[in-house]
């Protein structure tokens, strides 16, 4: 008799033919569900009987294993006649060891997260974002595994669980995903600020200065972060903040005619007050800190009179009130600058210090600017790029917020435009600091959108490279919309699956985009899956994002709505990475090699657009195709495939796949080829993309190199684009620029004694930062970088 079972721990514990009996009645209450009729408890008993008996023959004197005594209820099912029912038990049987696993996992990766150092674990430099050795970096991750692990197991539907741990998909952000939240947002500061706003402790009223509103920019973004699990973005930044500098320049030259008037005809406060308002009743609002010809005598007239009525008498007036203007004017113009930078310094040192999520990370962010030809929108351009060049501070580089700067002909791209100024500091700071990056609103899919005089219709980026702009439901703007969530499929599996490198003479393309169709039908489903999760939440379930109306209409919901009818305006995109090894595994050379491969990537990536414009249409969302920007993701597929069909050269020979549409970057080629090569890619990602170029040396030292490279990027159709290069930090000096193992400025040599060199690399469009914080994956892909010359 069966008196004992083997654990799969090895434990060995007492048998028990109740868990047999049971088991079998759960998988015919399924079985009779389909049949709809009830299912018989004494009926499993009897079976669970057949079952022992065959255990007690199959393994007398023996301890049978808990795979043993299962196989063995499958055969009595099927021998009993119990076809249906066993096909349950089987499943049934997958799911338990799914859980099991699940468990498992859960452990090992909890146990890695607390003993470990980030150095020693990928798991935590997931985020280059997060300090993995800090105890709220500790906590986040805590959560995030846990989190991961519910929804594979409770949440999502075990098809879209299973094609995500096989690797056929990956579900971006799964931590966040029963929380209902959405991934990113391009914040309308200016509707934000026009009636105030609040952060849940208390409520800030509209701000009146340069200083104020740069502040509650950094807030806003920082407070939308806690309810979002992507980035946030302030599509047009120098419109926004142009209103603050008009403000703060109305009160300057208020306070400075004060001054002279109480030097030159020594009055107290209370005539200076009664001047200066009947002059602006006269007047009215100063409307620009630049004064025409025109409103300069205006002004002067204004303010004779006013003098006169105070004095009793106009002699002498006209040149004093001339004066009056120029001191106040001259006095204010140079506050308004010295105001403006500490604004924009302010907000670029909030934006690298303020924590959001539970403290363990800053906000991502991203700053869209340079099209504001006003005075005021050019002065915050100006000293925004400023503010990036000084550096924090230490003169360390900043790596919040993603400034991008677009770039528009007739307006900055060439001399002669109004703001080509601007353009040339966008490139200089660049060429330091690593941004701006540069998106281009001439592109043709980027300028079909744009109506002059209407910042709104301004195609802007997510610094991640995330793109919203087209809708079915017909505001086609950028502000108060985002990306809602994104999945991504393994095409380089798909490509080994059905290439030449599965040891085909031809490529199997029949093959291989019919499964395709299978793996983006998955991704579609989840999608949806998900985005009624999302729906089905509640305006007050994101206090700021819904609760104050960042997010388009949501202004117009209480807090007891659900919010499906308006997050439907934001996007549900598909992603893909390693096109590169798909092209490769499928004819044997990757697109960058020659035109008859590039011409298959093109292929494949307009297939599976054409299949989201079809998703739009048939299920009535905003489907589009996105570039992944894989930090993670890029070295969990490969380690997978390696496992699976073993290293090939080209496709998985590497710690990671190539990102996105991108050609391998250890492939040799000129940055304009390069640019040439990946430019029709743009247009065909409609849910977001970006392009690198690796630049060797100092490019400070050739900034009309630099310039040449990003007109270029603009003439070849590419969306959004960046300069990468090294940005390298002593800290025992602060000298920034290109450092080997000895710094140039100093001496100390990297590693003498408490000094480590900081090495600031780009690898997505968010991600920059010391390269220490990066995974193995990317660790790796930045070593292997060539330079375009």
């Amino acid at each position: 008799m069966i008196e004992k079972i083997r654990k799969r721990d090895g434990r060995i514990i007492p048998f028990n033919k109740e868990k047999i009996t049971r088991a079998i009645y759960l998988a015919a209450c399924e079985a009779a569900k389909k049949e709809d009729k009830p299912a018989d408890y004494n009926k499993a008993d009897i079976i669970a009987d057949e079952v022992v008996k065959f255990l007690n023959r199959s393994f007398a004197g023996q301890i049978p294993t808990v795979e043993d005594v299962q196989d063995s209820v499958v055969r009595t099912l099927i021998k009993t006649g119990h076809a249906k029912t066993s096909e349950l038990y089987i499943l049934y049987r997958g799911e338990r060891n799914r859980i099991r696993d699940s468990k498992n996992r859960l452990m090992k990766d909890i146990h890695k997260i607390t003993f470990l150092d980030s150095g020693d674990a990928d798991i935590k430099r997931e985020n280059a974002n997060i300090d993995g050795n800090t105890p709220m970096g500790i906590m986040l991750q805590y959560g995030s595994t846990v989190s991961k692990e519910f929804c594979k197991k409770f949440v999502i539907k075990p098809e879209h669980a299973m094609a995500h741990e096989r690797g056929d998909i990956h579900i971006h952000d799964m931590d966040f995903l029963n929380m209902g939240t959405t991934t990113c947002c391009q914040i309308d500061i200016s509707k934000l600020f026009e009636n105030g706003f609040s952060t849940g402790h208390g409520y800030l009223r509209e701000p009146n200065d340069i200083l104020s509103y740069s502040a509650l920019a950094a807030i806003a973004i920082q407070a939308n972060q806690n309810d979002q699990h992507g980035g946030q973005s302030i599509p047009k930044f120098d419109f926004d903040m142009a209103k603050g500098v008009i403000k703060t320049f109305r009160k300057k030259m208020k306070d400075n005619v004060s001054k002279y008037l109480e030097i030159e005809f020594d009055m107290d406060d209370d005539s200076t007050r009664g001047i200066i308002s009947s002059v602006y009743e006269s007047y009215g609002d100063i409307e620009s800190i630049e004064f025409s010809d025109e409103q300069k005598e205006g002004f002067i007239s204004a303010l004779k009179v006013a003098i006169a009525q105070a004095v009793g008498s106009a002699e002498g007036l006209d040149e004093k009130a001339a004066k009056a203007f120029e001191f106040a004017c001259r006095r204010s113009t140079k506050e308004i600058e010295k105001q403006t930078y500490q604004a924009m310094e302010a907000f670029v040192h909030n934006l690298n210090t303020m924590h959001s999520r539970a403290g363990a990370q800053v906000p991502f962010s991203s700053i869209n600017f340079g099209t504001d030809m006003s005075p005021e929108g050019r002065l915050v351009s100006k000293n925004l790029m400023l503010a990036q060049e000084s550096g924090l501070g230490n003169g360390e580089t900043p790596i919040f917020p993603i400034l991008i700067f677009k770039v528009k002909d007739g307006i900055n791209l060439k001399k002669g435009d109004p703001n080509f100024d601007l353009f040339e500091i966008a490139c200089r700071v660049s060429a330091k600091r690593l941004f701006p990056n540069f998106s281009f609103l001439d592109a043709p899919f980027n300028k079909q959108y744009y109506k002059e005089g209407d910042h709104n219709t301004e195609v802007t980026y997510m610094g991640c490279r995330t793109r919203v702009m087209g809708n079915i439901f017909g505001e086609e703007v950028a502000t108060g919309r985002g990306n809602i969530s994104f999945s991504s499929v393994n095409l380089p599996r798909l490509g080994i699956k059905h290439g030449i490198a599965s040891g085909r003479t031809e490529p199997d393309m029949e093959g291989f985009y019919m499964e395709l169709d299978e793996k983006i039908d998955t991704v579609i489903n989840q999608l949806i899956e998900r985005f009624e999760i999302q729906g089905s939440k509640k305006v007050k379930n994101f206090p700021f994002l819904m609760g104050q109306g960042a997010w388009i209409h949501s202004d117009e919901l209480g807090p007891e709505d659900t919010i499906r009818d308006v997050i439907k305006h934001g996007s549900l995109t598909l992603g893909f990475i390693g096109l590169a090894e798909t092209v490769k595994a499928l004819t044997g050379e990757h697109h960058g090699e020659s035109e008859k491969a590039q011409e298959l990537g093109l292929k494949i990536t307009r297939y599976m657009r054409k299949r989201m414009d079809e998703a739009s249409k048939e299920h009535n969302l905003n489907f589009a195709l996105i570039a992944t920007p894989a930090e993670g993701l890029s070295g969990r597929f490969v380690n997978m495939d390696r496992s699976m069909f073993g290293e090939i050269e080209g496709v998985t020979d590497k710690e990671y796949y190539t990102n996105s549409f991108h050609i391998p970057v250890g492939y040799k080629l000129s940055a304009f080829d390069k640019i040439d090569k990946e430019a029709p890619y743009h247009e065909i990602t409609n849910g977001g993309h970006i392009s690198y170029i690796e630049l060797d040396g100092d490019p400070s030292q050739n900034l009309e190199a630099f310039v040449s490279i990003v007109q270029h990027m603009a003439k070849s159709g590419i969306g959004y684009g960046s300069i990468n290069h090294p940005v390298d930090r002593c800290p025992s000096c602060g000298y920034t620029g290109i450092i080997g193992d000895i710094c140039p400025a100093c001496g100390v040599k990297d590693g003498s004694g408490e000094v480590y060199f900081e090495r600031i690399r780009r690898i997505t469009g968010y991600l920059v930062g010391t390269v220490d914080r990066f995974n193995n994956a990317k660790r790796a892909e930045v070593k292997d970088r060539v330079k375009h010359a």
